[in-house]
């Protein structure tokens, strides 16, 4: 199994007249940029289970850029536990329903960087989790099977193997 946490892409700054926080778009410039960056990882991150997204607009689209990006034709749905106010935890059911697959979670910050701490056992994450990021874990083998680090990409910036 193969998790991938995923910071949505730059959203436009100013709300929708009549409308809250959770209408904001990407912007033009991030989905060229995430799509680009995405493509880029495709390799990396090989076949895609099931996409899971916090059912905020920016990140309902920077999860369907991805799913491009990766060529995914699997199912791709909106989930509350990826919600911005959310506790950390609310996702590990989530996961631990899909074991066996490997999982995309789109959501947000600070969510993204405390749930791939969390995971880790790590009390931060130690890199900044920049729009569009994204950090890659594996489940080990064995009799306490845990999620080790694999990656972590930011737009704009040479993926790294090992974070410190």
């Amino acid at each position: 199994m193969r998790l991938f946490l995923v910071r949505h892409g730059d959203a436009d700054a100013e709300i929708p007249e009549g409308l809250g926080d959770e209408a904001r778009a990407l912007t033009a410039k991030a989905r060229s940029n995430t799509a680009q960056h995405f493509a880029s990882l495709s390799e990396r991150m090989g076949p895609i289970s099931l996409i899971l997204t916090s059912p905020l607009v920016r990140t309902v689209q920077t999860a369907q850029i991805l799913s491009f990006a990766v060529k995914h034709e699997g199912l791709l749905r909106a989930h509350r536990c990826l919600l911005p106010d959310m506790p950390v935890g609310a996702v590990e059911p989530v996961i631990a329903e899909h074991a066996d697959q490997n999982l995309v979670l789109v959501g947000h910050q600070p969510s993204m960087g405390a749930l791939a701490a969390h995971l880790l056992g790590m009390q931060s994450f130690p890199k900044p989790v920049n729009p569009g990021t994204v950090i890659a874990l594996e489940r080990t083998e064995g009799e306490n099977p845990a999620l080790k680090f694999l990656f972590y990409a930011a737009p704009g910036q040479q993926v790294l193997d090992v974070i410190q």
